[in-house]
């Protein structure tokens, strides 16, 4: 895995072919448009759904890297390994991760060799992909990485001695599942309290425990620390009609879902024909990645106003009250969006499952164990309420002594599942929550997309990303879209996924001064 392609507008090199059939490369002052080789940015497509291996390139594509060294961009395709682990190598996390890492430093110490400027780097990805797109922007130059980047030979300081940095200047990340260490408490407090079906059902232990891990999110939601994007402090607070379903940060991720809608009925054309798959006009999905049909509640069919639209998601109840004059709407509640839109696809324990089925397991896995639990929330969970699970006759104790034993295991630098929870964390290293807040030089531009209707995570999760972002001076950029009527897919509200992609990074390098917000802030 630990190669990589490297493919440059012809503008910027001439060749020379050699007598054994290969070429002399060499590069000159050519331009594409406000580029040239000395100052045109990077971009790495990280394609790891979920945290698989990515492998290098064997030949040249050019559907894959047209459209990016036409706009003028090195595209650089790297091999990364994923969740699972080799016969003559280590696999899991932290590994994908540190193979990306020691791509950024081999370009900046070939930076006066290589065409681009290796301080211009952007990551991209979607889901798995997107979280490692995260996780590289976030922990830049994180010392948590040294031992894992020294093992495999990663170039660590440059020709004259001196230290090389990892970090990147941006990141796009498009449904990135990432907050593992609280992943399955969102999805719980975001869907699975609002449903009874399967493990969620009543008189089961599991459901039980789906409560349980609802309220421990909104205890680390309070203790978070999080504003939104005027200051305000978000928290949750006890309800009579669900499980803390009030206070600020409820009214915030609320209005996330209605600002959703509303952007659509702004922006789309009507009559309207939904995909099938949730997806937008994304151009074309990189090999071995597939995009889910995870719109868990979207209408189908043709509707030829807003109104036929409205009126067939509310279906059995008015939950989206429309005004046909001003062409907005409002959202009566996260629950009621959540029955129509959102409904849960997976069972408790979402990502730590509480078989080790999950491919999150699987990459907390070490050399002696293909996978491992991993979520110390729950583990606590399962501790402290024993003795109310142990009343439903379905109750398995040795679930409990499962996590808790797991947690205990070491990787082969003696690093706990807590260390590389932390570093395959991006808000470790960018909220004052985590231990990791200022131990990381962050990306300065991000760009966050999530389709609001997909059901493999919680929507919390970027949305707590993207505020925790906002609140880093060294930020300058962050525009974060949720966006209606898509889901597991490379979201975007109008345009393909990579035209805007690459539209982003040209206003990142002609103003670096802007902070782009995205309009429903």
């Amino acid at each position: 895995y630990e190669s990589l392609g490297i493919y440059v507008p012809g503008d910027y090199f001439k060749s020379e072919q050699n007598d054994n059939g290969t070429y002399k490369c060499t590069v000159i002052d050519g331009h594409v448009g406000n580029y040239s080789a000395s100052n045109a940015p990077i971009v790495m497509p990280i394609n790891t759904a979920g945290y698989s291996a990515q492998k290098a390139p064997t030949s040249y594509n050019a559907k894959e890297v047209k459209d990016y060294t036409d706009a003028g961009f090195i595209y650089v395709n790297a091999g990364c390994r994923g969740r699972e682990k080799g016969g003559n190598y280590s696999g899991g996390a932290p590994w994908g991760v540190t193979d990306l890492k020691a791509v950024v430093l081999y370009l900046k110490f070939n930076d006066d060799t290589l065409p681009g400027d290796s301080e211009r780097i952007f990551s991209f990805g979607h889901s798995g992909g997107g979280a490692q797109s995260a996780i590289l922007g976030a922990s830049g130059d994180s010392e948590l990485y040294t031992p894992y980047l020294e093992s495999i030979g990663a170039a660590r300081i440059d020709r004259n001695g001196n230290k090389l940095s990892d970090s990147i200047c941006g990141a796009m990340c498009w449904c990135p599942i990432i907050s593992l260490d609280t992943a399955d408490e969102a999805y719980e407090w975001t869907m699975g309290q609002y449903t009874t079906d399967g493990t969620r059902g009543t008189g089961t232990w599991t459901g039980a425990l789906s409560d349980d891990l609802a309220s421990a999110y909104a205890k680390y939601i309070n203790d978070l620390g999080l504003r939104s994007h005027n200051g305000r402090p978000l928290s949750l607070e006890k309800s009579e009609d669900g499980i803390y379903t009030s206070g600020s940060y409820y009214d915030y991720m609320l209005q996330i879902v209605e600002d959703s809608l509303n952007n659509f009925l702004n922006e789309t054309s009507f009559p309207y024909s939904p995909s099938s798959d949730g997806s937008s006009d994304a151009g074309p999905v990189p090999d071995g990645v597939s995009l889910s049909s995870d719109v868990a509640g979207s209408s189908s069919g043709t509707f030829r106003t807003p109104q036929e639209y409205i009126d067939s998601l509310n279906g059995d109840e008015e939950w989206i009250i429309y005004n046909s004059s001003t062409n907005t709407a409002e959202i009566t509640s996260i629950e009621a969006f959540v029955k129509h839109c959102k409904s849960p696809t997976k069972d408790v324990g979402a990502f730590d499952d509480l078989g080790r089925d999950q491919a999150e397991n699987e990459l907390f896995g070490t050399d002696e164990y293909d996978s491992l639990h991993f979520d110390s929330i729950m583990a606590n969970v399962l501790k402290e309420n024993a003795d109310k699970y142990s009343e439903f006759s379905d109750y398995d104790s040795s679930k409990a002594t499962s996590y808790a034993n797991d947690l205990k295991k070491l990787d082969k630098f003696n690093y706990t599942i807590e260390n590389r929870s932390n570093m395959y964390n991006p808000m470790y290293y960018v909220s004052p929550y985590y231990d990791g807040i200022g131990s990381s030089e962050p990306a300065k531009y991000w760009r966050i997309n999530a389709g609001i209707e997909q059901t493999d995570t919680s929507f919390t999760v970027e949305t707590n990303f993207a505020l925790a972002l906002m609140q880093i001076s060294d930020v300058e950029s962050v525009e974060f879209n949720e966006v209606w009527g898509q889901g597991h897919t490379q979201a975007e509200r109008k345009g393909s996924a990579s035209a805007n992609f690459i539209n982003w990074v040209n206003e990142c390098m002609s103003d670096e001064s802007n902070f782009f917000l995205d309009d429903f802030f």
